[in-house]
């Protein structure tokens, strides 16, 4: 019998998930499309591998177990799975057809939408993913510009400039890894020393858990003014989450241009591009950045229904309600139980749970975690993306959840058992390594 959203004795039955992942393995490079759904991001052996349908937030796997559902697609499905008034709106469009051979009215419609909603958005481009319209920035930086640095802070995709910068950079030549440098988030100074005369631009993630310290972003913005360089903000996570303008709205601060993916379409493949009219203008014709699917109209269809939705709905103070609620019930249970090491922060729309190393290794606690939740009926990889459909008897249920799995950690933390205690292979790290990619060193005095 498959297990449910309950607390179950045992652990799933995955025994469809494995056999599809052994028709993948030699198939498919590391089995799946998106690294962070891979079965390296699960405990291997306890965790289910397939999705065969998902419902609100929740998810059943290839074996029938169902779970309450806290990656939400690895963040598009911010009002729901199978939500009414997006596929209502997608199933219409279908009707008409999804890929044209003129422009459809859709790219006008929604354009208008997004300048409505989004600071600064005076003109707008659509593609498919966040790799395209952050990669899409950086040039039309560099073509506004006419340098060559860029400086960047976060995730940005798999794009030669961006992951140049990791350790994952075999294939791009030396003169291209020489272009991009990493900063570090909150470390104003820092910044001010590696913007130079050929600085194009410095991309972001507006934040991602830990919130900007003594005006940063504001103290960002201004920096690259005084250098001439854009600010460009990376708002896959933040847009439509942080507020429906995204981190431009929240915090105050307009970049120059914003990228945006994810939560925009709960779900359908759509990524968009807005800036100031003068830099976005060079797309008329001195950049180069069209594509066959970007005015694909099921994936418009769907961003218009769930911009509106969101809008009529204030579904980001859902959000942050349903999150906090969360984040602060993960707090106060390990401060009950006494486990300083573990802690909940971020935005309440979108938290992570953290291990200090202190404790132990900080990725065999998550894996000791994640597995119980798993049982348990919880899918989770260490976040709460919250949705729209998460309602308080799935936060509840995952609260109690946590009161009583976080004692079986501190209890194997206290033993020395952590690796022991688990019944798989534990979680695997995305980046071998984790930190100071690429850093640029600070400009010499003239």
């Amino acid at each position: 019998m498959s297990n449910t959203i309950a607390f179950n004795s045992s652990d799933p039955d995955i025994t469809q998930s494995d056999a599809l992942y052994a028709r993948a393995v030699g198939l498919i490079p590391s089995q799946t499309q998106t690294l962070a759904k891979g079965a390296g991001q699960y405990v291997r052996g306890v965790a289910p591998k397939f999705a065969a349908r998902a419902k609100g937030a929740h998810l059943w796997d290839v074996d029938g177990n169902q779970y309450i559902d806290y990656n939400m697609g690895i963040g598009p499905i911010s009002l729901g799975y199978g939500y009414p008034r997006v596929d209502d709106a997608i199933r219409a469009q279908l009707d008409d057809g999804i890929t044209f051979s003129l422009v459809h009215p859709l790219e006008v419609e929604v354009a208008e939408l997004l300048r409505e909603v989004i600071p600064n958005a005076e003109m707008v481009r659509y593609s498919k993913s966040g790799n395209d319209v952050t990669s899409a920035a950086v040039r039309l930086a560099r073509a506004f510009t006419g340098r060559s640095t860029v400086l960047c802070c976060g995730y940005h995709g798999w794009h030669d400039w961006y992951i140049s910068t990791t350790d994952r950079n075999r294939g791009i030549p030396q003169a291209v890894r020489d272009l991009t440098y990493t900063l570090n988030y909150n470390d104003i100074a820092s910044v001010i020393d590696a913007l130079d005369d050929d600085t194009a631009c410095v991309i972001l993630e507006p934040v991602v858990f830990d919130a900007p310290e003594n005006n940063f972003l504001q103290e960002l913005k201004a920096a690259c003014e005084r250098n001439g360089t854009l600010l460009i903000f990376d708002e896959m996570w933040t847009g439509f989450r942080l507020a429906l303008g995204g981190a431009q709205e929240y915090f105050g601060v307009k970049a120059d241009m914003a990228c945006f993916s994810k939560a925009i379409a709960n779900g359908m493949p759509l990524s968009v591009l807005t800036g100031r009219a003068d830099v976005m203008s060079l797309c008329e014709k001195d950049v180069f950045f069209f594509t066959t699917f970007g005015g694909e109209a099921l994936s418009l269809a769907a961003a218009k229904a769930t911009i509106e939705e969101m809008r009529e709905e204030r579904v980001h103070d859902y959000l942050f309600a349903q999150g906090r609620r969360l984040k602060d019930g993960v707090n106060m249970l390990a401060a009950e139980f006494d486990m300083p090491y573990v802690q909940c922060k971020g935005y309440d729309c979108r938290s992570i749970v953290t291990f200090d190393i202190s404790a132990g290794n900080p990725l065999l606690m998550k894996s000791f975690v994640q597995q119980e939740l798993i049982r348990r009926g919880i899918l989770w990889s260490g976040f709460h993306n919250m949705s729209f459909s998460h309602s308080d008897t799935d936060i509840e249920h995952t609260l109690a959840v946590y009161r009583e799995v976080l004692p079986m950690l501190k209890t194997a933390v206290d033993a020395g058992t952590i690796e022991t205690a688990l019944r798989g292979e534990p979680v695997e790290p995305v980046f071998r390594k984790t930190g100071h990619f690429h850093t640029k060193a600070k400009q010499k005095a003239a």
